[in-house]
């Protein structure tokens, strides 16, 4: 396969990461991951302006996110992924300094731009039936907006999911659920789609903001506001939105089933609508 890195095409076997990079050395970069869909691909602009927001944060001097555009293009191309699924995978960091610090290079230091493509697989049986979920602590940074490479937390939570038999871990601080490891979550009450407000302990999810148009869309109800961990026996259904897992109905949460373990009707609109849109909005 071939890769971006630095300005050049390579194939991804010659990539050799600096051991003074500061994304290898504090994590300390930022990054995106963007699906393509047999012949395009989806959300572009939406992913690339937060990683625009992210890089802003950190007080890292963005490259051209717009060229970006044109090297999955390119990647596209050059690996033959055309007709498949795949995942365009952008990670960019504060680049290469020595020696080591904790502050920033004293010095202007060009950021480190690495970008790979991966053939992905629907998780098709999941988003037609439904997946397990364990609640975990959200023992994540108050940084959460920041789609950071930093991400052991998530790590160890994920890991716990898979111990479990689960496929997400959703997070719980002070009571009150959050997102998961790698989707934001939602949930349907008496007809009203909720899911948690955009704070800095949840990150502004592309799928999240199109899920919320689509409600608009069809006439659902919606409501940004607290899920109680307390209280998620009186929500009536349960899903996870995100990039890889699209719209997964929630079945299970660690040993209670959700409406006798099937997906919700409110659910399966939302999908419905999520599909043909990946159809409506396509991208060159």
């Amino acid at each position: 396969m071939i890769g971006y890195f630095n300005g050049e095409f390579v194939p991804e076997s010659e990539i050799k990461i600096s051991p003074f990079d500061r994304g290898f050395l504090f994590a300390d970069g930022v990054y995106e991951v963007i699906r393509y869909y047999h012949d395009h691909f989806f959300l572009t602009d939406e992913h690339l302006r937060r990683m625009r927001h992210g890089l802003q944060q950190l007080r890292i001097t963005p490259p051209d996110l717009e060229e970006f555009k044109i090297i999955i293009q390119r990647l596209i191309q050059a690996n033959n992924l055309h007709d498949l699924d795949v995942l365009a995978y952008i990670q960019v960091t504060r680049g290469v300094r020595k020696p080591r610090t904790h502050f920033f290079p004293t010095e202007k230091t060009a950021p480190t731009v690495l970008i790979l493509t991966s053939v992905f697989q629907r998780h098709q049986q999941e988003i037609d039936n439904g997946v397990k979920v364990i609640l975990q602590p959200d023992t994540r940074w108050r940084c959460c907006d920041i789609k950071s490479i930093a991400l052991l937390p998530n790590v160890l939570a994920r890991q716990n999911a898979v111990d479990a038999n689960a496929a997400e871990a959703v997070f719980v601080r002070d009571g009150m659920i959050t997102e998961g490891t790698h989707t934001n979550f939602c949930a349907v009450k008496n007809g009203t789609m909720w899911t948690p407000p955009l704070s800095n302990f949840i990150l502004a999810g592309v799928t999240r903001n199109l899920v919320l148009d689509i409600c608009r869309k069809l006439s659902i109800s919606v409501r940004e506001d607290v899920i109680k961990e307390r209280e998620l026996e009186t929500f009536d259904e349960h899903f996870l939105v995100g990039t890889t897992v699209e719209i997964t109905p929630i079945i299970q949460i660690d040993d209670r089933k959700i409406a006798e373990g099937k997906p919700g009707a409110i659910t399966r609109a939302i999908q419905t609508d999520f599909f043909e849109s990946i159809k409506r909005h396509p991208e060159i």
